[in-house]
């Protein structure tokens, strides 16, 4: 445990990855601030010092990990012409399925004020889904150019169609659900 008054490295990451073990092992019941701050080897308070409370910090993860998928997502559009077009799209999709646990997505969705936190914050133009979809939409627009794509393959459409079918899945992922991965693969190879 840090000293009281001592910076912590990379805590928002540290706090963020040690709230995703917490989920992992124990289930989204479990993540508390107790729960997470030990998790993190942090003081009890330093999440609520610095997210306000779980609800804000839980947005901030879903936040983080939708920022983190868009950026990824808008790296494709330079690997047009690499690998398979259904390799690259994949490559995408899965990574936005692993981005989070089910059981975050749950209480994001469950809780009213972190839902709203997490609205506005796309709406205020933080990157989610429409990102990743407007970075598809270039990758797949550069591999119509390169003539890896048929001219009348309607980019837009198909990636709305990953990108929603993802989202489909991480909001109804739970255990015991057909593995969502090889629902994305077969997606893919049928779009494309």
């Amino acid at each position: 445990m840090s000293p009281r008054g001592v910076a912590i490295p990379d805590l928002r990451d540290r706090l963020f990855d040690a709230a995703e073990r917490v989920v992992a092992r124990a289930g989204a019941a479990a993540l508390t601030s107790r729960a997470i701050t030990g998790e993190a080897g942090c003081a009890k308070g330093v999440l609520h010092t610095h997210f306000g409370g779980v609800d804000a910090f839980v947005a901030e993860l879903v936040l983080d990990r939708y920022a983190r998928a868009a950026a990824a997502a808008r790296a494709l559009p330079g690997r047009a012409g690499e690998d398979s077009v259904a390799a690259n799209l994949a490559g995408v999709a899965l990574g936005l399925l692993d981005s989070l646990d089910p059981g975050v997505v749950g209480l994001a969705m469950s809780s009213h004020a972190t839902s709203c936190r997490i609205r506005e914050a796309l709406a205020e133009g933080a990157p989610g889904f429409d990102a990743i979809q407007d970075a598809l939409t270039a990758y797949l627009d550069a591999e119509q150019r390169l003539g890896r794509l048929p001219d009348d393959t309607d980019t837009a459409t198909t990636a709305l169609a990953v990108v929603a079918t993802v989202h489909h899945l991480l909001m109804t992922g739970w255990a015991g659900a057909p593995d969502p991965r090889e629902q994305t693969e077969r997606l893919v190879a049928l779009l494309v």
